[in-house]
């Protein structure tokens, strides 16, 4: 019984360091998000962690997170967190899945492939398109072409980016154990583009978009599921019958590639071998 008390003592001397410590992160100043609800919402949880790995990054340097950039419809995009540095403007898209992911950067939905053979599929929107929609709005709201803009899709570590294809060299997509290093050579190769005063300037033109009140956020929550139910794609699970990809395993997802049997019953006949690309973080 006291060693009970004891270790119950001590996860609540834990929860309330961490919780201390939470509060005096920036992203606690702006979003307000409490301790609790970070760890119940798998998004908030996915953006705090991204922030985490990026706080160390040197150099001059502002956050904003949840930024609500108007667009031409009255409708508003909202960016995860958007980091202005000395280096340029990186906007990051959050995605704290877990399984694997597939995808590439034309395809309008990626794969994620859940379950203990990866045979439950779930779709959703490619985020080098969906970043690609918050780029071209903040990049209109600034209104500034000399700006040098970086777009990063940050997935959890929970995930493995099994085969992802990028072609444009205009994105990075990597998971949150990798984002550190990936934006420091980034602003390695940048050097610096921007200086305090010019992102402190930045800053201050769009912070208030971060301190949006809730009918509007409200509103752009409906819009975001209005639309998600009008270009849904469907959605192939374990228990419904997937649409047949000849050039895919319908088991794991990976690519077919076609060989020839050359002995037994099957000689001369077709079949296809999986090509996993262990697509490193890039």
């Amino acid at each position: 019984m006291e060693i009970f008390l004891i270790v119950l003592l001590l996860v609540i001397i834990i929860c309330i360091i961490q919780k201390s410590r939470y509060r005096r992160t920036e992203y606690y100043r702006q979003t307000r998000n409490s301790y609790k609800s970070i760890q119940l919402d798998k998004g908030l949880l996915g953006e705090f962690s991204t922030y985490k790995c990026l706080d160390p990054l040197a150099g001059y340097k502002r956050y904003l997170f949840n930024l609500y950039i108007p667009k031409s419809n009255g409708e508003t995009t909202e960016l995860d967190i958007v980091l202005l540095h000395e280096s340029g403007i990186y906007v990051f898209e959050s995605k704290n899945y877990s399984g694997w992911i597939v995808g590439s950067e034309a395809e309008q939905y990626w794969t994620q492939l859940l379950g203990r053979e990866h045979s439950q599929k779930n779709q959703f929107y490619n985020p080098i398109l969906q970043n690609e929609g918050h780029l071209r709005w903040l990049r209109i709201f600034l209104a500034d072409r000399a700006l040098p803009f970086y777009s990063y899709i940050v997935f959890s570590d929970h995930c493995t980016l099994k085969d992802i294809s990028l072609t444009s060299r205009k994105h990075y997509v990597v998971r949150q154990q990798n984002l550190l290093s990936a934006v420091e050579r980034n602003a390695a190769k940048a050097k610096v583009r921007l200086t305090p005063d010019k992102i402190d300037k930045l800053f201050e033109k769009l912070y208030p978009l971060t301190q949006m009140d809730e009918a509007k956020k409200l509103a752009h929550i409906k819009n975001i599921k209005q639309r998600t139910k009008n270009n849904s794609p469907t959605i192939s699970t374990a228990r419904a019958i997937p649409k047949v990809n000849k050039s895919m395993c319908p088991r794991c997802g990976g690519k077919l590639v076609m060989r020839t049997a050359t002995k037994g019953n099957h000689k001369g006949k077709k079949f296809g071998v999986v090509r996993i690309i262990q697509n490193a973080d890039t």
